[in-house]
């Protein structure tokens, strides 16, 4: 019944001003007019993102949101290191790494961290 559904990702946050300084002015991302106090909707391709304040906030280890660059990995990070996003660099067997960006077979990746400590990827070609 869902699987025709739409989805969107949703991020928790524990101090929702520095997380919206960091996805409208670091990540660049719109509010979509769906916003409260403590929460807002961002348009982020053809999916909404969901940020609100949670006491739960930065406790997942695993990536929160992905966004699909195809083959523009490399100037994306370009663009987001020089609004002073830092890179995360992990160690799976049989992936490589070229500086941020790691390797699987082709399929390249490179992941970051919003101030709450939710883990973000790149994904690309």
């Amino acid at each position: 019944m869902i699987s025709t559904k739409a989805a969107m990702a949703t991020v928790a946050v524990a101090d929702f001003e520095r997380a919206r300084d960091f996805y409208e002015k670091t990540l660049e991302l719109k509010p979509t007019g769906t916003e409260t106090r403590d929460a807002a909707t961002y348009a982020t391709g053809g999916t909404p993102l969901f940020v609100y304040q949670s006491q739960y906030a930065g406790t997942n280890q695993a990536t929160t949101v992905s966004w699909d660059v195809g083959g523009d990995i490399k100037p994306v990070l370009d663009h987001l290191r020089a609004k002073g996003v830092t890179f995360e660099h992990y160690d799976f067997p049989g992936v490589s790494r070229d500086g941020d960006i790691h390797d699987m077979e082709g399929f390249k990746l490179a992941w970051f961290k919003d101030p709450d400590g939710n883990i973000h990827a790149l994904m690309g070609s």
